[in-house]
């Protein structure tokens, strides 16, 4: 149960933030104890007055607030103003139809989202953390929801600290913040309270604002996760009040938009009066769909007003040609006219292939929380996605080895950073100067390195590319050497990670079992390559002595260990070039060694800046022996001075290069995106050297900035402090907005997107980390990571991905366009059919009986009845076509017009004027050419001995214009090519029926549809009673004829539109022609950006031809 909000006010809290105070003030103002802990009765006081330790927002949706949004559905409040029309007039079947439509229409977008919800729950429900607390003297294990301020937690390697704490005991304590920070490498914890203001020269901080999370080393936050050590340390803060607490706030935090304020005090006595009424508007416009939603969403409601407003019009004009007299029958056929105006069966159509999309994409590990999220992700222009997680495993890998005067150890095809088993270990020797890597000022938009090669593409491809590659040595299969084994003993024992093969836990299998921070697993790993691994030593007699750990102001970490009796030990460290040497006095390995020069060191540091221009992280490995007895030393003198002592006279063994690897597949997503038209930035919390590095191994960047003009490439990669410096004007005079930024904040990423938002783009956000919650939501489409990802990025997010693969994001995208294709097609069946019988009906206000009555050339119920069943399948049908084979190498459509572009709208008007041409002179042909203009009396009403033209002549419309409609959702599977040759590629002499059989539901509903016209038409007392027609017999060649003449006249407007290039931009089918012509031209810099090969063109703009929805295919 929820406290009470003014219990609240009484939570325990320190005067200062914890981490200014020292350790025993912090228990003091929490009332705790880090000896006991807190008492049983104290838990549970605090548990009555404090909230949950749990994020608000995570929860799904109540089903009410679905319900009413389904039934705010603008198209649904059109057919509930038919509805009570209908029962108003005592047209009750009419009505009962409408009602059932409503019904059917609701509940199909309710269950559906309300099953998507229900997943996402189950996804939040995949991991219950727990956490380990000290209560009245004794260890509990109890769930996180109920940690209290004051609790004492018990940290150990693998934990998720359950709320933020302040650190008072650390053995070796680090926290994986990167969820939180951005920071890739874990953060080692202090105790003390002598935190430093960031740049201050040792000025220590006095207020919170002086220092940011990052650097508040004596504070664990929630959700991060304990990768090595031990610890201890007080609940400070829960739920919505810890760092996460605030990020999650600011993701669900309502600002207002501008104008809305109605202070008055502040802009002027005016300012209520235009504030409220802006209110009002965004108010209604929300309820109605009007200004709120996708733009899919957002034109379906202002069609469904337009439309309303014609069949309002359109009543106008019934009630003026009957002079405004308002019959029962003339209300009737008002209601009639309105209906056929408005297609029923669009939001039914709609919502089922957005669930059917979502189907799909479900099975492809991609949870779509709103049916309409996939498709706006079709007209996503931009992606913005952070790297750590998503772009990349999350993993370290090493990636080379350097040693001196022996050669560069290559790790190929290994993309799994706990398995020591997968890949291939090369080894290249070292023949000439060094480095001897790039001599030949290659170009490396054409080639990449020959180790990079090996991770970028598949192995069979990898012989052929070394074959091209003259210019690299050959390389042989690595062998443990001595000069190898001297290098792995410290890399092995100077190192805190276990490897371990161990069996599952359940199944029969075995699985390489990691633990420790990235960094250190990584090593180990690379010495089990080679069955070198630290359990493998100790069991040999290696013994750790002393240990001198990670210290982040001299980044490095020294063991000292002993081997059997032997009086001396050695001594092995690892850690940042540039500080492991100052402390060498040598370098090399055997025969090898030699003394360290500064030409050695230049060396060194040359191999350094290549590995790093790579995206690695280098560090160096050295060793020593060191006589005499360890124990007796520290007795002695102090660890400081001890460290001192050990750490000297060092011999440099050599360099490892260790890499996050990119995911398998996200090169190749990154380049169908490119070819898609679609521009990835790289927003990451990481080093700007490592960001850029990694952002050209992927191709998010070209490999040579200097094939681009001064001022692109000077703006595509920036820190965030200069990006965040900036003011929104000169960010949007940036001749291209960043793809990389480094160093990235929260902030950063939103301002980021609100800058693509303001040069018209549509973006999605990636992400998996609680830093990434507030872009997701900022985001036009936000989607994050299922496995990886915090509850609160998943909460924010509208997609989610089960299987945190960046690919996923394509198949999604592919959806999303696929689902656009379709959607636009049915949209023109739909409404195209529409305007037919708009038409029929206007024109049938003219024909009059005795009575001067307007006789209905259709009935109400066969409009419903067309509407709803005979458009309804086949437009089902058209929402199930497959992709085009070229769906990914377009442009995003616009999302400014959305589906109702001009071809769209010319093409249903000149559709539905000849659908309705036809009709009409069906029944004029019948009525005036064979039975001299008798339209009988009350013919609208019942069937009578005067009725028998007028019936026969609307059974023959009814059966028509059936067939009419089928048959267009045939021609519709493609806007522009004939419907006997769909696939231009095909080598058949007449592909039609294995086109339109491709597509079983489609066919099937034509085929059955066509035929369901005969029992409508013969079927007694149906016929007459709901219909109102009856059986014909020769009037069945003008149908058929009909349906000849209209096939006829689509094939030629599709033939003139083909001929004169009429609305081809961005249409799937060009001609061959213009094909060849776009290969035979010079490659654009979209082509050069992401793939291998050389650009042949004059570079001029990064702006590719998809963002820019251009397809002349001369993009450079």
């Amino acid at each position: 149960m929820a406290p009470n909000p003014q219990s609240l006010h009484r939570l325990p809290k320190t005067d200062r933030h914890p981490f200014l105070l020292p350790v025993e003030e912090v228990s003091k103002q929490l009332e705790t104890n880090i000896e006991t802990g807190l008492t049983a009765s104290k838990v549970a006081r605090l548990q009555r007055e404090c909230p949950p330790n749990e994020l608000n927002g995570g929860g799904g949706v109540a089903p009410w607030r679905l319900l009413v949004k389904q039934i705010s559905n603008a198209m649904i409040l059109v057919l509930v103003f038919a509805m009570g029309l209908s029962f108003g007039v005592g047209d009750y079947i009419e009505g009962g139809v409408l009602a059932a439509v409503i019904v059917l229409n609701v509940s199909i977008g309710f269950f559906q989202e309300f099953k998507a919800e229900k997943k996402m729950d189950s996804l939040r429900a995949l991991s219950s953390p727990s956490a380990a607390v000290l209560r009245d003297g004794k260890v509990d294990v109890i769930p996180s929801a109920q940690v209290v301020p004051g609790d004492i937690v018990i940290l150990k390697t693998g934990d998720t600290v359950p709320a933020d704490l302040r650190v008072f005991e650390a053995m070796n304590l680090n926290c994986d913040e990167k969820s939180l920070t951005g920071e890739a490498e874990p953060v080692e914890k202090i105790i003390e309270n002598n935190i430093t203001v960031p740049g201050s020269h040792g000025k220590l901080a006095e207020t919170e604002g002086e220092v940011g999370i990052g650097d508040r080393l004596n504070v664990a936050y929630a959700t991060t996760i304990v990768t090595k050590g031990r610890g201890r340390g007080i609940v400070t803060f829960t739920g919505m009040e810890t760092e996460v607490g605030k990020i999650a706030a600011s993701t669900t935090k309502k600002t207002r938009k501008p104008g809305r304020s109605m202070n008055y005090k502040k802009y002027g006595k005016t300012q209520p009066v235009k504030g409220g009424a802006r209110r009002t508007y965004d108010a209604v416009g929300k309820f109605l769909g009007l200004t709120e939603g996708t733009p899919l969403q957002r034109k379906l409601s202002k069609l469904a007003y337009l439309l309303f407003g014609c069949a309002i019009l359109l009543a106008i004009v019934v009630f003026g040609v009957n002079r405004f007299i308002v019959t029962d029958e003339v209300a009737i056929y008002a209601i009639s006219t309105g209906i056929a105006i408005i297609p029923e069966s669009l939001i039914a159509v709609l919502t089922i292939t957005m669930v059917v999309g979502m189907t799909v994409m479900r099975k492809a590990n991609v949870v779509v929380r709103d049916l309409s999220a996939l498709e706006a992700l079709g007209g996503v222009t931009n992606i913005c996605s952070d790297k750590t997680g998503t772009l990349t495993q999350g993993a370290m890998i090493v990636k080379k080895v350097w040693l001196p005067k022996v050669g560069i150890y290559t790790v190929n095809h290994s993309m799994d950073a706990s398995n020591p088993t997968e890949g291939t270990v090369a080894k290249v020797p070292l023949t000439g100067p060094q480095p001897t890597k790039n001599q030949k000022n290659p170009d490396y938009d054409q080639e990449r390195s020959a180790v990079a090669l090996k991770f970028d593409i598949p192995p069979e491809k990898a012989a052929k590319v070394q074959q091209l590659n003259k210019a690299e040595p050959d390389e042989e299969e690595a062998v443990l050497t001595p000069e190898l084994e001297a290098f792995l003993r410290p890399t092995a024992l100077c190192n805190l990670a276990t490897v371990k093969h161990e069996k599952v836990e359940g199944g029969m299998g075995m699985k390489w079992q990691t633990t420790g921070e990235p960094t250190e697993i990584a090593l180990q790993v690379f010495a089990h390559r080679f069955e070198f691994g630290k359990r493998r030593l100790e069991s040999e007699g290696w013994k750790q002595v002393a240990e001198f750990p990670f210290d982040s102001s001299i980044k490095r970490m020294s063991v000292v260990y002993t081997l059997g009796d032997k009086e001396s030990s050695m001594v092995f460290t690892k850690g940042a070039v540039e500080r492991i040497l100052d402390f060498c006095s040598s370098i090399g390995i055997g025969s090898n060694n030699q003394p360290m020069t500064e030409e050695s060191k230049e060396q060194v540091l040359a191999q350094m800046d290549e590995f790093a221009a790579e995206g690695q992280r280098v560090l160096a490995i050295a060793s020593r022996t060191w006589n005499g007895d360890f124990s007796a030393k520290k007795r002695k003198i102090g660890d400081d001075e001890l460290r001192k002592e050990v750490e000297q006279d060092l011999t440099l063994v050599g360099l490892v290069g260790i890499y996050d690897p990119p995911r398998d597949e996200t090169k190749g997503a990154i380049r169908e995106c490119s070819e898609a038209g679609i521009k990835v930035h790289m927003l990451t919390g990481d080093h700007p050297a490592t960001a850029t590095a990694i952002a050209k191994e992927i191709g998010i960047i070209p490999r040579n900035l200097d094939i681009l003009p001064t001022d692109v490439s000077s703006s595509i990669v920036k820190k965030a402090t200069d990006f965040d410096s900036m003011t929104d004007a000169q960010i949007d005079s940036m001749p291209e907005l960043p793809l990389v930024i480094a160093r990235c904040a929260p902030d950063t990423k939103t301002r980021m997107i609100e800058a693509l938002r303001r040069r018209g783009q549509f973006m999605a956000m990636t992400g998996d980390g609680v830093n990434d919650a507030p872009s997701l939501s900022s985001a036009d489409v936000g989607i994050a990571m299922g496995m990886a990802g915090s509850d609160v990025a998943k909460g924010a997010a509208k997609i989610v991905l089960t299987d945190d693969k960046f690919n996923s994001i394509v198949s999604a995208i592919r959806e999303g366009r696929r689902m656009f294709d379709n959607i636009q097609k049915f949209v023109l069946h739909l409404l195209s059919a529409n305007v037919g019988e708009v038409i029929l009906l206007i024109a049938g206000l003219g024909f009059e009986d005795s009575n001067n009555a307007s006789v209905f050339p259709l009935s109400p119920l066969q409009i419903l009845w067309i509407n709803m069943l005979t458009s309804s399948f086949p437009a089902f049908g058209l929402g199930r076509e497959k992709a085009s084979s070229d769906i990914m190498k377009r442009p995003p459509h616009d999302t400014k017009r959305g589906v109702f572009t001009v071809q769209i709208m010319v093409d249903m008007l000149v559709y539905g004027i000849l659908m309705g041409i036809c009709t009409l002179m069906t029944f004029v042909i019948i009525i005036y050419g064979v039975n001299n203009g008798n339209l009988g009396t009350d013919c609208n009403k019942s069937y009578g001995d005067t009725c028998e033209p007028v019936f026969r002549a609307r059974a023959a419309v009814f059966a028509e214009l059936t067939w009419l409609i089928l048959i267009a959702a045939w021609e519709f599977k493609s806007i522009r090519r004939s419907m006997f040759r769909l696939d231009p590629s095909s080598e058949s002499r007449f592909p039609f029926f294995k086109d339109v059989f491709e597509n079983h539901f489609l066919f099937w509903s034509v085929v059955i549809g066509a035929l369901s016209v005969f029992p409508a038409v013969y079927i007694p007392g149906l016929n007459t009673k709901v219909f109102k027609h009856v059986g014909i017999t020769w009037e069945w060649a003008l149908s058929f004829g009909a349906v000849f003449v209209f096939v006829l006249g689509i094939e030629a407007w599709k033939a003139i539109k083909r001929c004169w290039h009429l609305f081809e931009r961005g249409e799937e089918d060009r001609e061959e022609s213009e094909r060849r012509s776009m290969r035979n031209k010079g490659l654009s810099i979209r082509q050069g950006f992401f793939t291998m090969a050389k650009s042949t063109g004059s570079v001029r703009s990064l702006s590719r031809r998809g963002t820019d929805k251009s397809v002349d295919g001369s993009d450079g």
